[in-house]
């Protein structure tokens, strides 16, 4: 399937009468890591769901560049807190290419291969429930990149985490990326997104309120706002 992007229209979720993202307006290009950034609250999540298809618009539109069915089955997503089939190991690496109705033989490779990039080889025939945080979240990873997504969301994939594993996921994403897998993803960490975006979203009160490369936006941010986020301010 050929690249994707992706342009969102005055798209708004209300909730109870509340306007929690939008209007916005913004696009996607067709390769990339976008980080998007913002305090608690700024809509960071509810903006990936939208992308994603999992979150409803109350108006506006999210329109792909190309057929909606072809996207969804082209994309992955990856919440901040990993959620395992209460299976193996294997079974959860497995488990999207039976649906996907890959041949056995075929995934019995994939699954021997993935395991062995996140260091679960010899944990193939343990329950996932049993992992640490740190593991699942690595399984998870491996889970959403071992059908080959186009584009892949995630959502604070390393909050949780300590260094050495969040080492270990950023590892696994960068060279996600470098293989040609467009990422789209949320953190709150700023040295995290200095590492790995190669452009940035701000978000702040559910507005875009910046968006550039990586290089430009830190260098010199321009909204007082990201300015204030940036230096580790409380903004409202």
């Amino acid at each position: 399937m050929k690249p994707m992007s992706v342009v969102l229209k005055q798209a708004v979720i209300r909730r109870r009468g509340t306007q929690i993202l939008g209007p916005i307006d913004m696009t996607l290009g067709e390769a990339g890591f976008s980080i998007v950034i913002g305090p608690n609250g700024a809509g960071k999540t509810s903006l990936l769901k939208v992308l994603h298809g999992v979150e409803r618009l109350s108006s506006g539109t999210v329109t792909w560049s190309v057929p909606d069915e072809d996207a969804r089955q082209s994309q992955a997503y990856v919440f901040q807190k990993p959620i395992m089939l209460r299976r193996s190991v294997r079974q959860n690496l497995a488990f999207p290419l039976h649906l996907l109705k890959v041949p056995k033989a075929e995934i019995a490779e994939r699954v021997q291969d993935w395991s062995g990039r996140i260091g679960l080889h010899a944990a193939l025939d343990r329950p996932a429930t049993r992992l640490s945080g740190g593991e699942q979240q690595k399984l998870a990873l491996a889970r959403a990149l071992i059908r080959n997504p186009q584009v892949l969301f995630l959502d604070e994939p390393c909050a949780n985490l300590d260094g050495r594993s969040t080492r270990e996921i950023e590892t696994l994403l960068l060279a996600s990326y470098h293989a040609g897998t467009r990422i789209i993803m949320t953190t709150h960490d700023l040295g995290q997104a200095r590492r790995l975006a190669s452009d940035v979203v701000f978000l702040l009160n559910g507005h875009v309120r910046e968006q550039a490369s990586a290089q430009a936006f830190f260098a010199a941010q321009q909204s007082d706002e990201a300015r204030a986020f940036l230096n580790g301010d409380i903004i409202e």
